[in-house]
């Protein structure tokens, strides 16, 4: 399986826990200089070693280019990645990573904006956060947890000079202070973008939310961390062509398109093998798509004239991809 390569080599400076099973890391170029810039809700990939590279959101402001900070949750039912970075990384320790990719921007126009966020899923969401404040755009930054011991970054959050814009809602609280989606989504202003990242139930629970309320789906704005279901499960045999060259590869039920084409010899850049990315977006240029993705809008998928080769596969006997 083919991974862009590392294009930068980052030193991790300083690693603590922010809160019960996640941690924080401080990332810096070793030899001190300015790292590639970022905009507010990018992510970077970084190597871990022994072939793994996994996805984090930079959770820094985007006018600071001297680190990158990165909040990590441990997941022991992960494939591998969270533990290696809560077990094994030590500070003083050289990382490759690639350049900061964003694909969960804030829209340039908002006139206000809604940043709610579950669990982990709060880093991109600090990188919004201020990058909104120093350009003075209104926004409020709703942050679910199950407990205030399991709430990263909770100094960070009360020593913000946007603070007042944070509203903290713990599963364990009092229900007075849980969040109320319908309530806030009524009082939004007009033209209010609203972004979600965190568990998939918390983005659906909030997206839905957003389309009951009457918003359209322009305004509503998500990340996911991880895939809906196991992207590897198995599916019937069918096949791939190659548009440029017109070879024809097989892909058996218990592969992916990715897993295929590089058994054939063909490379196709992936990162996170989930369908959370984006990296693998590949045109299709005939058959019909099965998209197993979290990636795509379902306005994109129904177009069916692209999709996610690390996860998805066919309902057609034959896909042709623009590769």
């Amino acid at each position: 399986m083919s991974h862009p390569e590392a294009e930068i080599t980052l030193r991790l400076v300083a690693k603590r826990l922010a809160a019960e099973d996640i941690c924080a890391l401080e990332l810096r170029h070793p030899e001190g200089a300015a790292l590639p810039p970022f905009s507010a809700g990018a992510h970077i990939d970084l190597h871990l070693g022994e072939g793994l590279v996994r996805q984090y959101s930079l959770a820094g402001d985007p006018a600071d280019t001297s680190r990158y900070l990165l909040g990590v949750l441990r997941e022991p039912a992960s494939r591998g990645g969270s533990l290696v970075v809560h077990d094994k990384l030590r500070e003083g320790d050289l990382l490759g990573a690639s350049l900061p990719r964003n694909h969960f921007p804030l829209h340039e126009q908002a006139p206000h904006s809604l940043l709610l966020a579950g669990g982990i899923g709060v880093t991109p969401l600090l990188s919004m956060a201020e990058q909104l404040h120093r350009e003075g755009r209104g926004f409020e930054l709703h942050y679910c947890t199950r407990s205030a011991a399991r709430t990263a970054f909770v100094e960070r959050l009360r020593d913000a000079a946007w603070a007042a814009s944070v509203h903290l809602h713990h599963d364990d609280a009092a229900a007075a202070q849980r969040l109320d989606l319908p309530a806030l989504l009524r009082a939004a202003p007009p033209g209010t973008h609203l972004y979600v990242c965190g568990p998939r139930g918390f983005i659906d629970w909030v997206l839905q939310g957003g389309r009951d309320a009457g918003w359209e789906d322009a305004r509503l704005h998500r990340e996911y961390f991880a895939a809906a279901e196991d992207v590897s499960s198995a599916g019937g045999a069918f096949e791939v062509e190659l548009a440029s060259s017109g070879r024809v590869v097989r892909v058996e039920p218990a592969q992916t398109i990715v897993q295929a084409l590089a058994a054939a010899g063909v490379d196709v850049a992936t990162s996170c093998e989930q369908g959370v990315c984006g990296t693998c977006l590949t045109r299709v240029l005939s058959g019909t798509p099965e998209h197993r993705d979290s990636y795509l809008t379902d306005e994109e998928r129904a177009r069916n004239d692209q999709m996610l080769v690390c996860c998805s596969r066919a309902l057609s006997a034959r896909l042709v991809l623009e590769l």
